[in-house]
């Protein structure tokens, strides 16, 4: 008997993991499918002493996915070349300049060289194999189409990782801008207004009303600078504990959703992913249901995640898929309408392919519109701030020459 780890979901979309024996992955496989679960993902536990034996002398390191999209493209192609898998993987992992990765692809030619099938060898690496990656390998390896699916595979590795870029270069914007613009008022007020406030201390006059608030404002933060930097830290730190809480979780996920236009993208992103992706495991073999499982899982986002689930489940109630979608309210109306196209001329695979490809340019352009509204915006802030210095400055000594 072995023991393995298994991760399943029940038909209500909750999720199951323990630890079980049987006598083969199979075995267990068989039992979970005649309890209506749904595997998701099944892993022979190894002895500790075994794995720390193993992976003593390498580090983990992540794998980016350009480096899984090549693995995936060369792999085809060795494949469909005639070599065998293990051949194929032991060629590819010697120009590997990750170490980790090259590891990993030697662990899993030595696991076929055992006699284990490719989707178990992967299995074996969650890390770097997601439970995606495995669902297709699974669904192209036992129907006989292994080198289709990795080449579905290699371009769901390749668009996701332009959307991530574009996605992540687009928070990045505002918050170099907010960062620009402290750095720009720390300077200010650090070097620029001490020397002047000298200068005011042996003014004979009365200073100008401008001068006098700004004057107030800045004694206001350097003689409470200690408190603001606590509530600051205060701010974060309760940010920080209520997202490991699930009614914090959802707050910040709702929140990070309904943000003005960095929301938009964040939601035109996901229905991206989520169409390309669900093409991609459709396309593969794999079924409907434990698509949506595995797209469940694909997102941090509570509410988005929650959605899918939801959509599953009217799913298993007999409702249309694009019914679903729209009964979850997270998709918009083109996603539906497109959806329901598919289902109804049986070509959902191409369908889904080209509404995904819709909401990338969605991305592309909201991204340029956020950059074009935000170059303004920071040239008109710093400009703001200084003119406000430069007056509050120079108003005592222009009121001087009068």
């Amino acid at each position: 008997m072995q023991t393995f780890e298994y991760v399943a979901w029940d038909a209500a979309g909750n999720c199951r993991e323990g630890l079980r024996q049987a006598q083969s992955r199979q075995d267990l496989l068989a039992q979970l499918r005649q309890e209506n679960l749904t595997p998701v993902s099944i892993s022979e536990v190894v002895p500790e002493t075994k794995q720390e034996v193993q992976t003593a002398s390498v580090r983990y390191r992540r794998v980016r996915s350009e480096q899984m999209s090549t693995f995936c493209w060369q792999l085809a192609t060795m494949l469909e070349g005639g070599l065998s898998i293990t051949t194929a993987i032991q060629t590819i992992a010697e120009d590997i300049t990750n170490p980790y990765f090259e590891y990993v692809l030697k662990d899993i030619a030595a696991r076929l060289e055992t006699g284990e099938t490719f989707t178990d060898s992967v299995r074996a690496h969650p890390k770097v194999f997601n439970r995606l990656a495995c669902s297709i390998i699974m669904a192209g390896e036992t129907g006989g189409s292994l080198s289709n699916s990795l080449r579905r595979l290699a371009d769901y590795y390749q668009e996701r990782d332009k959307l991530v870029r574009k996605v992540r270069g687009a928070m990045a914007y505002p918050i170099f801008v907010v960062c620009f613009i402290i750095i720009i008022v720390v300077v200010l007020m650090t070097l620029i207004v001490p020397r002047f406030q000298v200068m005011f201390e042996t003014f004979k006059g009365e200073l100008p009303a401008f001068t006098r608030g700004f004057m107030a404002v800045y004694h206001g933060i350097v003689n409470h600078i200690l408190l603001i930097l606590i509530f600051l830290a205060a701010l974060i730190a309760g940010t920080v504990i209520a997202s490991k809480t699930k009614s914090g979780q959802a707050v910040l996920h709702r929140l990070e959703l309904n943000m003005p236009l960095l929301g938009r993208i964040k939601r035109m992103a996901f229905i991206c992913m989520f169409c390309r992706t669900l093409a991609s495991l459709v396309a593969a073999g794999v079924s409907i249901l434990d698509a949506f499982i595995i797209l469940a899982e694909m997102t941090p986002n509570q509410l988005l995640r929650n959605g899918v689930l939801l959509a599953r489940q009217k799913m298993t109630e007999g409702t249309s898929m694009a019914d679903s979608l729209q009964a979850c309210g997270l998709f918009p109306g083109v996603a539906v309408k497109m959806t329901q196209i598919g289902e109804q001329s049986g070509s959902l695979v191409p369908v889904l392919e080209k509404t995904g490809d819709f909401y990338a340019r969605k991305v592309d352009e909201l991204v340029s519109m956020m950059l074009g509204l935000l170059e303004p915006i920071l040239i008109v802030t710093v400009g703001a701030i200084v003119l406000t210095v430069l007056l509050a400055m120079y108003l005592p000594i222009f009121s001087m020459s009068v």
